[in-house]
C-alpha cells in the first residue's frame, strides 16, 4: 500500500513536467512574416527565433536578429543556414518551392492563410500557437484582443481616405478594394476614397482631383521619401484635392497599420483618431 502511494505521489509530480516537455516550443524558429514575428513575440517566445524576414520591424528589439531577406523573394539557403527546427510563413508571398526546398531537408514548415480582418487576426493567431505547441497561450491572447475589439467605440463618417504607397515621387501608387489597408480604413468608420479596382494601381493625377480626398494616408517612411508634406503637394493633381488645400496628411509605420497582428485594435484606434483629428 505504501508503494502504491509513493508511485501515485511520483507520478502527480512528474506529470505536469512531462507535460511541460511535451508541449514546449521549439527552441529555433524562424519567422518569414512580420505579423507571424509579432505574435510569435506576444505569445512568448521571442528568444526562440533565429531569424526573420526584413518585414518583421516589432517589437524593436527583433532588428537585432538575423534577416534573411524580403519575404516577396526569400530563398531557402539563408534560411537554413540558421539550423531552425521550424519555419513559419503566411502563404502570401513565399514561393513553394522555396518552402519544398526546406521540408526536404527535413525542417518543419507552416505555412498559415493570413485574411485582413479581426477574424483572420483571431485565427492566425490561434494556429501560430498551435504550430508552437502553446494553445492555451493562443486563448489568452485572443480574449486580450476580443477584449480590446469590445472597448473599441468607431464612430462611422464619410470622410475619404486615399492611401498612397510611395517610395520618392517616381514610384507612387494607390489602394483599391481587398488591401489590408482599405480594410483598416473602413475599420476606422472611414471610406476609400477610390474604388473601382483591386490591389494598387498607379497613381493618376486626373483620378485624384475627380475622388477629392479628405484625408491622405502614407507609410511614415513612404512621405519621408517625398520630401514630406511639402514634397507630395508638389505632386500633380495633390494640392488640388480638399486634403492638399488643408494639409491634411497623416502617417503610420506600415507594419502597424497593415500588419493585423496583436496590435490591430489599437491601430484601428489611432487611425480613427488621426482620421478625425
Amino acid at each position: 500500500m505504501l508503494n502504491k502511494l509513493r508511485h501515485f505521489l511520483l507520478l502527480a509530480f512528474l506529470l505536469p513536467a512531462l507535460q511541460s516537455v511535451a508541449q514546449a516550443p521549439y527552441q529555433r524558429i524562424v519567422s518569414l512574416n512580420g505579423t507571424v514575428t509579432e505574435i510569435i513575440c506576444a505569445l512568448g517566445f521571442e528568444k526562440s527565433l533565429a531569424g526573420v524576414d526584413v518585414t518583421s520591424t516589432y517589437p524593436a528589439s527583433v532588428k537585432a536578429l538575423p534577416k534573411v531577406g524580403h519575404n516577396r523573394n526569400i530563398s531557402a539557403e539563408p534560411v537554413l543556414a540558421l539550423k531552425p527546427e521550424i519555419v513559419i510563413t503566411t502563404s502570401n508571398y513565399i514561393s513553394p518551392a522555396v518552402l519544398e526546398q526546406i521540408k526536404a531537408v527535413g525542417v518543419k514548415t507552416v505555412q498559415l492563410k493570413q485574411d485582413y480582418s479581426l477574424d483572420g487576426t483571431r485565427q492566425l493567431i490561434t494556429e501560430v500557437a498551435a504550430a508552437l505547441n502553446a494553445p492555451d497561450k493562443g486563448a489568452a491572447l485572443v480574449k486580450k484582443l476580443e477584449q480590446e475589439q469590445q472597448a473599441l467605440r468607431i464612430n462611422a463618417g464619410k470622410k475619404k481616405v486615399l492611401f498612397i504607397y510611395a517610395r520618392g515621387a517616381g514610384n507612387m501608387m494607390v489602394a483599391g478594394d481587398g488591401t489590408s489597408v482599405t480594410k483598416m480604413i473602413q475599420l476606422a468608420g472611414a471610406q476609400n476614397a477610390i474604388t473601382g479596382f483591386r490591389e494598387y494601381k498607379p497613381l493618376n493625377a486626373e483620378s485624384l482631383i475627380a475622388a477629392n480626398p479628405d484625408v491622405i494616408l502614407m507609410f511614415d517612411t513612404g512621405l519621408e521619401s517625398m520630401g514630406g508634406v511639402d514634397g507630395l503637394l508638389k505632386v500633380q493633381g495633390v494640392a488640388q484635392t480638399n486634403a492638399g488645400k488643408n494639409r491634411k496628411v497623416i502617417v503610420m509605420d506600415g507594419q502597424y497599420l497593415t500588419g493585423f497582428g496583436p496590435r490591430v485594435i489599437n491601430a484601428v484606434k489611432e487611425l480613427a483618431v488621426k482620421i478625425n483629428g
